[in-house]
């Protein structure tokens, strides 16, 4: 089902929406019989819509109209999805025979569109919306986050959803012989090299300082995969790369954050980067791969430390990367900040795990309040384990890995996470902000800043 707006329509639809809006349909708690009759309604909704002007051609009647319509069809899909929410995964992973990992979120959520119309946007829709200014879309992913709340708050499909989640990917696999082989691989945006039992994974996505995109998503969670994967990888380290940028020419720097100029553009993607970087290589890094062995009925678990080095700058889903690292190791003069609540949106799952840090009141002055903390004042400590001059970093790095460098460090590491994030917390967090972080993108102050990113 395409919800492609035509360009000539009347000037307001109040009447037909008002009924069509009455209409609203009870829930049978029958999941099959729910799902025609939300397809139904979700259709006839769609239908009216496509009688508005794209969305920058309309009036602001019209807009009332178009949000109205949306607004009533997404009452209908939460409601189908928190009945029926275990039901809708189990037809989705064929009884949870597929593993969702394999398509991965996006194809997951182009498989609901499939199987339920009008549930969520089509693989089409959603190209179609990549065409267009954030500001200038239907906002057709809070209906994938509406969805993927109810999957990860589901007390069947949440536990599994997440445990696939933590699989090494299909691209991993498919690159993991030749990195074993050749202990290199370069792809678009980052580098990773394992010398004497350590993965270096430096970023290099140097039109933007690291900033983050779709495409450098894809490529961490490949390199993390590869990294975890590796018999010969015992410690794992990341780090920004050497920047071309006029402003940092010859300077490394670790992350910028989410690259505010392609959110405005429609080029950041909900599922793909969003979600997928928590679900994805930040909760792997955190908690290790799940891969299956031969003779036993448990996956394994492959958790190694991750060595942090910040130069010049940790700033957003950066400081998020601190947040699940082991060892984290500043040059004097880098920061730390988490500007998402400035720019609008939610930080990941910084919410979740920056008070175990630094405690709750200093949380606050960070994420609310916009607080930047420096690796060298008395509060950096909290982030930083060690703050270096520039040119004793490298020595550094080498000591931190010759520590780390132990099996009794992994097994430690596995004890921590348990104790300090526990599964069921981690699931229940993303399922509220799989929700929020979707209309978040879409909330006009969001729309606003971003523009004059």
């Amino acid at each position: 089902m395409s919800f492609a707006p035509h360009l000539s329509a009347p000037s307001t639809l109040e009447p037909d929406w008002r009924s069509w809006r009455a209409t609203l349909p009870e829930a049978t708690r029958v999941p099959a019989a729910d799902a025609r009759a939300l397809a139904d309604y979700v259709g006839a909704g769609a239908a009216l819509l496509a009688q508005l002007p794209a969305r920058p051609q309309r009036t602001a009647p019209q807009q009332a109209v178009a949000d109205a319509i949306h607004g009533a069809s997404r009452e209908a899909r939460s409601r189908f999805v928190q009945l029926h929410a275990d039901w809708i995964y189990d037809r989705l992973t064929d009884g949870k025979r597929r593993r969702p990992q394999l398509a991965g979120l996006a194809g997951l959520s182009h498989r609901a569109a499939e199987l339920f119309p009008g549930l969520v946007p089509t693989s089409a829709d959603i190209a179609v919306e990549r065409l267009s200014l954030q500001a200038d879309k239907e906002a057709r992913e809070i209906d994938q986050g509406i969805l993927f709340a109810a999957l990860l708050a589901a007390p069947a499909a949440g536990p599994h959803l997440v445990e696939s989640l933590l699989r090494p990917g299909a691209r991993a696999q498919s690159l993991l012989a030749q990195f074993q082989r050749d202990g290199l691989l370069e792809l678009a945006t980052l580098r990773l090299e394992r010398r004497d039992g350590a993965a270096h994974l430096t970023v290099n996505n140097q039109r933007c300082l690291n900033a983050e995109d779709d495409q450098l998503i894809e490529d961490m969670e490949t390199a993390v995969d590869l990294a975890l994967l590796d018999d010969g990888v015992r410690v794992c380290v990341l780090r920004g790369g050497v920047m071309s940028h006029p402003k940092y020419a010859g300077r490394r720097v670790f992350s910028a954050g989410i690259n505010l100029k392609q959110l405005h553009q429609g080029q950041i993607s909900f599922v793909d980067f969003l979600l997928r970087r928590e679900l994805g290589y930040l909760n792997k890094m955190l908690r290790g791969l799940l891969v299956d062995v031969d003779g036993q009925s448990q996956p394994q678990q492959l958790a190694k430390p991750w060595i942090s080095v910040v130069d010049t700058f940790a700033i957003g889903g950066g400081a998020q990367l601190l947040l699940v690292s082991d060892k984290v190791i500043g040059e004097s003069g880098s920061f730390f900040s988490l500007p998402a609540a400035q720019e609008g949106i939610v930080p990941g799952v910084a919410n979740l795990r920056l008070g175990r840090a630094v405690g709750t009141r200093m949380a606050r002055q960070i994420i609310l309040g916009g607080r930047r903390v420096q690796a060298d004042e008395p509060d950096g400590g909290l982030l930083f384990d060690e703050t270096v001059a520039p040119e004793l970093l490298d020595a550094a790095l080498a000591d931190s890995i010759a520590a780390l460098d132990s099996p009794a460090v992994m097994a430690n590491k596995r004890m921590l996470v348990l104790a300090e994030e526990p599964f069921e917390l981690f699931r229940q967090y993303m399922a509220a902000f799989a929700l929020e972080q979707a209309y978040r993108m879409y909330s006009p102050d969001v729309l606003d800043k971003v523009s004059r990113a």
